[in-house]
C-alpha cells in the first residue's frame, strides 16, 4: 500500500479530530431519539465499518448490531446503478427501529434500494444516518435523518472509505485530487 498512496495527490478533508467530535454529536442525537425504543444499527460494509464501531460506542441507548454489504462501485470511482447484495442480514428487524449506518450518500441509489429492502421487513421505522453527504450528486429521493459532512464533488478515502480496498486504515478523511504516474 506504500506504493501505491506515494503515488496519489491528497489533501485533508476533515481531520480525525473533526470526525471525532461530528460522530459524538450525532451519537448524542441519536441516543436522544431513540431513549427506550428497539433499535437496530444496519451497517453498509465495507466503507461504513468505522464510522459504525466509533458510533456505537458513543450511543447511550440500548442496541443491537447488523451489516449487510451491497456492491455498486467495483474497482471503479463511479456507481454503476447496478446493486449486488453480498451479504444479508443475519438478524429479524420486524417491529424494530432501523438506523442504516452508510459511509457515503452519493447518487442515493444504493441507499434508497436498502430502504426499501429493509422496508419490506416489517420494522417500526427505517432512517439513514450517513457519515459523507454529497446531496449535489443526487439522483434518486434519499434524505439522511443524521449527516455527519455534507460535500461536493470528489473522491473521498480514509476512516473506512476506500479506491479499490485500499487507504481504509487513514484516520482522517482525504480529498483524492489527482494520481501521479
Amino acid at each position: 500500500m506504500r506504493g501505491v498512496m506515494e503515488h496519489i495527490q491528497k489533501r485533508i478533508l476533515f481531520s480525525r479530530e473533526e470526525i471525532d467530535g461530528r460522530v459524538r454529536e450525532l451519537a448524542h442525537e441519536i441516543s436522544r431519539d431513540y431513549r427506550d425504543k428497539d433499535v437496530i444499527l444496519v451497517c453498509v460494509l465495507k466503507g461504513a465499518f468505522i464510522f459504525l464501531a466509533d458510533l456505537a460506542r458513543y450511543l447511550t441507548i440500548p442496541h443491537t448490531v447488523d451489516f449487510v454489504r451491497l456492491a455498486s462501485y467495483g474497482a471503479g470511482t463511479e456507481s454503476s446503478g447496478v446493486i449486488t447484495i453480498t451479504k444479508g442480514l443475519d438478524h429479524p428487524v420486524e417491529g424494530m427501529h432501523v438506523i442504516i449506518v452508510e459511509d457515503i450518500l452519493d447518487t442515493g441509489t444504493t441507499a434508497a434500494y436498502l430502504v426499501e429492502l429493509l422496508q419490506k421487513m416489517n420494522p417500526r421505522s427505517v432512517k439513514l444516518c450517513c457519515l459523507i453527504d454529497k446531496k449535489a450528486r443526487r439522483k434518486m429521493h434519499c434524505e439522511p435523518a443524521y449527516t455527519g459532512f455534507v460535500v461536493g464533488d470528489g473522491f473521498l478515502v480514509g476512516y473506512g472509505l476506500d479506491f479499490n480496498e485500499q487507504f481504509r486504515c487513514l484516520p482522517d478523511i482525504y480529498v483524492i485530487e489527482e494520481r501521479m504516474p
